[in-house]
Protein backbone atom coordinates (compact mmCIF):
# COMPACT_ATOMS: atom_id res chain seq x y z
CA UNK A 1 0.00 0.00 0.00
CA UNK A 2 1.28 2.95 -0.71
CA UNK A 3 1.88 6.44 1.12
CA UNK A 4 0.89 9.65 -0.50
CA UNK A 5 1.42 13.29 1.24
CA UNK A 6 -0.65 16.18 -0.47
CA UNK A 7 0.45 20.01 -0.18
CA UNK A 8 -1.27 22.74 -1.30
CA UNK A 9 -1.52 25.69 -0.75
CA UNK A 10 -0.79 29.52 -3.18
CA UNK A 11 1.77 30.79 -5.44
CA UNK A 12 5.03 31.20 -4.13
CA UNK A 13 4.54 29.38 -0.74
CA UNK A 14 7.47 27.30 -1.17
CA UNK A 15 5.14 24.06 -1.68
CA UNK A 16 7.55 22.59 -4.36
CA UNK A 17 10.51 23.19 -2.38
CA UNK A 18 9.35 21.63 0.41
CA UNK A 19 7.65 18.49 -0.90
CA UNK A 20 11.17 18.11 -2.99
CA UNK A 21 12.73 18.36 0.59
CA UNK A 22 10.18 15.83 2.35
CA UNK A 23 10.20 13.73 -0.61
CA UNK A 24 14.17 13.05 -0.11
CA UNK A 25 14.45 12.62 3.11
CA UNK A 26 11.57 10.03 2.83
CA UNK A 27 12.69 8.42 -0.08
CA UNK A 28 9.69 8.74 -1.82
CA UNK A 29 8.90 10.25 -5.28
CA UNK A 30 8.24 14.06 -5.95
CA UNK A 31 5.15 14.59 -8.34
CA UNK A 32 5.72 18.13 -9.48
CA UNK A 33 2.28 19.09 -10.55
CA UNK A 34 2.52 22.77 -11.37
CA UNK A 35 5.85 21.78 -13.27
CA UNK A 36 3.03 19.69 -15.64
CA UNK A 37 0.65 23.20 -14.99
CA UNK A 38 3.11 24.62 -16.61
CA UNK A 39 4.27 22.58 -19.15
CA UNK A 40 0.44 22.24 -20.41
CA UNK A 41 1.08 26.46 -20.18
CA UNK A 42 3.97 26.22 -22.45
CA UNK A 43 2.26 23.73 -25.38
CA UNK A 44 -0.46 26.08 -25.75
CA UNK A 45 2.22 29.26 -26.13
CA UNK A 46 3.79 27.18 -28.57
CA UNK A 47 0.67 26.59 -30.51
CA UNK A 48 -0.12 30.22 -30.26
CA UNK A 49 -3.59 29.61 -28.38
CA UNK A 50 -5.26 32.27 -26.25
CA UNK A 51 -5.65 31.25 -22.51
CA UNK A 52 -9.56 32.68 -23.22
CA UNK A 53 -9.87 30.40 -25.92
CA UNK A 54 -11.33 27.24 -23.97
CA UNK A 55 -12.53 25.04 -26.80
CA UNK A 56 -9.38 25.24 -28.53
CA UNK A 57 -7.63 24.52 -25.25
CA UNK A 58 -9.79 21.47 -24.69
CA UNK A 59 -9.14 20.20 -28.57
CA UNK A 60 -5.55 21.01 -27.87
CA UNK A 61 -5.39 18.89 -25.24
CA UNK A 62 -5.14 15.24 -26.73
CA UNK A 63 -2.35 15.90 -28.86
CA UNK A 64 -0.50 16.71 -25.41
CA UNK A 65 1.97 14.15 -23.91
CA UNK A 66 4.01 15.20 -20.58
CA UNK A 67 6.26 12.77 -18.29
CA UNK A 68 8.40 13.17 -15.53
CA UNK A 69 11.75 11.66 -15.24
CA UNK A 70 14.86 11.55 -13.00
CA UNK A 71 18.09 12.21 -14.30
CA UNK A 72 20.75 12.08 -11.66
CA UNK A 73 18.61 12.74 -8.91
CA UNK A 74 17.15 15.80 -10.73
CA UNK A 75 13.67 16.28 -12.26
CA UNK A 76 13.40 16.81 -15.92
CA UNK A 77 10.07 17.17 -17.07
CA UNK A 78 9.07 16.41 -21.02
CA UNK A 79 6.91 18.24 -23.01
CA UNK A 80 5.68 15.97 -26.65
CA UNK A 81 9.76 14.47 -25.83
CA UNK A 82 10.95 17.78 -25.46
CA UNK A 83 13.00 18.94 -22.39
CA UNK A 84 10.96 21.87 -21.48
CA UNK A 85 12.63 21.81 -17.57
CA UNK A 86 14.77 25.11 -18.55
CA UNK A 87 11.09 26.82 -19.64
CA UNK A 88 8.98 25.78 -16.78
CA UNK A 89 9.16 29.33 -14.41
CA UNK A 90 9.37 31.46 -16.44
CA UNK A 91 6.67 34.52 -15.54
CA UNK A 92 4.40 33.62 -18.94
CA UNK A 93 4.68 30.25 -18.37
CA UNK A 94 3.14 30.39 -14.64
CA UNK A 95 0.42 32.49 -16.07
CA UNK A 96 -0.60 30.75 -18.62
CA UNK A 97 -0.84 27.80 -16.14
CA UNK A 98 -2.84 29.94 -13.83
CA UNK A 99 -5.12 30.86 -16.69
CA UNK A 100 -5.87 27.54 -17.90
CA UNK A 101 -5.78 25.23 -14.76
CA UNK A 102 -9.30 25.70 -14.08
CA UNK A 103 -10.33 24.40 -17.42
CA UNK A 104 -11.95 20.76 -16.73
CA UNK A 105 -10.05 19.53 -20.25
CA UNK A 106 -6.92 20.51 -18.68
CA UNK A 107 -7.41 19.16 -15.73
CA UNK A 108 -9.09 15.69 -16.44
CA UNK A 109 -5.71 15.51 -18.68
CA UNK A 110 -3.26 15.72 -15.98
CA UNK A 111 -5.11 14.09 -12.74
CA UNK A 112 -5.64 10.68 -14.10
CA UNK A 113 -1.63 10.39 -14.90
CA UNK A 114 -1.37 11.95 -11.32
CA UNK A 115 -3.30 9.34 -9.60
CA UNK A 116 -2.19 6.21 -11.83
CA UNK A 117 1.60 7.03 -10.32
CA UNK A 118 0.24 7.81 -6.61
CA UNK A 119 -1.36 4.66 -6.30
CA UNK A 120 1.74 2.36 -6.91
CA UNK A 121 4.29 4.74 -5.52
CA UNK A 122 5.13 6.90 -2.51
CA UNK A 123 4.97 10.15 -3.19
CA UNK A 124 4.79 14.02 -2.47
CA UNK A 125 2.71 15.92 -4.81
CA UNK A 126 2.18 19.74 -4.35
CA UNK A 127 -0.61 22.09 -6.48
CA UNK A 128 -3.34 24.00 -5.49
CA UNK A 129 -5.78 20.99 -5.20
CA UNK A 130 -4.60 17.20 -4.48
CA UNK A 131 -5.48 17.15 -0.92
CA UNK A 132 -9.15 17.80 -2.26
CA UNK A 133 -9.44 16.23 -5.60
CA UNK A 134 -6.24 14.42 -6.66
CA UNK A 135 -5.35 12.65 -3.74
CA UNK A 136 -8.72 12.95 -1.32
CA UNK A 137 -7.70 9.74 0.94
CA UNK A 138 -3.90 10.96 0.84
CA UNK A 139 -2.24 9.64 4.21
CA UNK A 140 -1.17 13.29 5.32
CA UNK A 141 -2.24 16.57 4.01
CA UNK A 142 -1.34 20.13 4.34
CA UNK A 143 -2.25 23.52 3.25
CA UNK A 144 1.11 25.73 2.82
CA UNK A 145 0.71 29.27 2.61
CA UNK A 146 3.11 32.35 3.30
CA UNK A 147 1.73 36.10 3.48
CA UNK A 148 1.60 38.09 0.25
CA UNK A 149 4.36 40.22 1.49
CA UNK A 150 6.74 36.75 2.34
CA UNK A 151 6.19 35.08 -0.85
CA UNK A 152 6.73 38.32 -2.76
CA UNK A 153 9.91 39.43 -1.39
CA UNK A 154 10.95 35.46 -2.01
CA UNK A 155 10.37 35.27 -5.77
CA UNK A 156 11.73 38.90 -5.90
CA UNK A 157 15.06 38.33 -4.39
CA UNK A 158 14.53 34.68 -6.15
CA UNK A 159 14.74 36.86 -9.87
CA UNK A 160 17.21 38.95 -8.38
CA UNK A 161 19.92 36.02 -8.47
CA UNK A 162 19.64 35.18 -11.78
CA UNK A 163 20.09 39.03 -12.71
CA UNK A 164 15.87 39.35 -13.93
CA UNK A 165 14.86 42.75 -13.61
CA UNK A 166 11.46 43.02 -11.54
CA UNK A 167 9.93 45.49 -9.44
CA UNK A 168 8.38 44.20 -5.75
CA UNK A 169 5.18 45.49 -5.88
CA UNK A 170 4.48 44.23 -9.77
CA UNK A 171 5.17 40.77 -8.35
CA UNK A 172 2.81 41.67 -5.09
CA UNK A 173 -0.23 42.30 -7.37
CA UNK A 174 0.56 39.18 -9.61
CA UNK A 175 0.36 37.21 -6.56
CA UNK A 176 -2.67 38.70 -5.11
CA UNK A 177 -4.47 38.07 -9.17
CA UNK A 178 -3.44 34.35 -8.61
CA UNK A 179 -4.83 34.27 -5.11
CA UNK A 180 -8.09 35.20 -6.86
CA UNK A 181 -7.91 33.22 -9.48
CA UNK A 182 -7.25 30.03 -8.30
CA UNK A 183 -9.48 30.60 -5.04
CA UNK A 184 -12.20 31.54 -7.47
CA UNK A 185 -12.49 28.93 -10.73
CA UNK A 186 -14.90 26.98 -11.79
CA UNK A 187 -13.26 23.44 -11.49
CA UNK A 188 -11.01 22.69 -8.49
CA UNK A 189 -10.51 25.68 -6.57
CA UNK A 190 -7.86 26.44 -4.56
CA UNK A 191 -8.80 25.60 -0.38
CA UNK A 192 -8.06 24.09 2.67
CA UNK A 193 -9.21 20.52 2.62
CA UNK A 194 -10.68 19.97 6.20
CA UNK A 195 -8.50 17.12 7.36
CA UNK A 196 -5.11 19.00 5.81
CA UNK A 197 -2.53 20.73 8.45
CA UNK A 198 -2.45 24.53 7.97
CA UNK A 199 1.54 25.41 7.77
CA UNK A 200 2.00 29.43 7.54
CA UNK A 201 5.90 30.01 6.39
CA UNK A 202 5.84 33.42 6.87
CA UNK A 203 8.73 33.01 9.44
CA UNK A 204 9.54 29.49 9.33
CA UNK A 205 12.59 28.51 7.23
CA UNK A 206 12.47 25.36 4.88
CA UNK A 207 14.10 22.93 6.80
CA UNK A 208 11.57 24.07 9.53
CA UNK A 209 8.88 23.84 7.49
CA UNK A 210 10.19 19.98 5.98
CA UNK A 211 10.49 18.71 10.00
CA UNK A 212 6.94 20.12 10.92
CA UNK A 213 5.70 17.78 8.40
CA UNK A 214 7.43 15.28 8.92
CA UNK A 215 6.40 14.88 12.60
CA UNK A 216 2.50 15.31 11.38
CA UNK A 217 3.58 11.81 9.28
CA UNK A 218 4.77 9.96 11.76
CA UNK A 219 2.45 11.12 14.48
CA UNK A 220 -0.42 10.08 11.74
CA UNK A 221 1.64 6.75 11.17
CA UNK A 222 1.84 5.88 15.11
Amino acid sequence: MSINIAIDGPAGAGKSTIAKLVAKKLGFVYVDTGAMYRAMGIYFMKKGISPDDEASIGKACGDVDISIVYEDGVQQVFLNRENVTGLLRTEDAGKMASAVSGYLSVREKLVELQQKLAASENVVMDGRDIGTVVLPKADLKVYLTASVETRAKRRFLELTEKGIPCNIKEIEKDIEERDYRDMHRENSPLRRAEDAVYLDSSDMDINQVAEEILEKLKSKEG
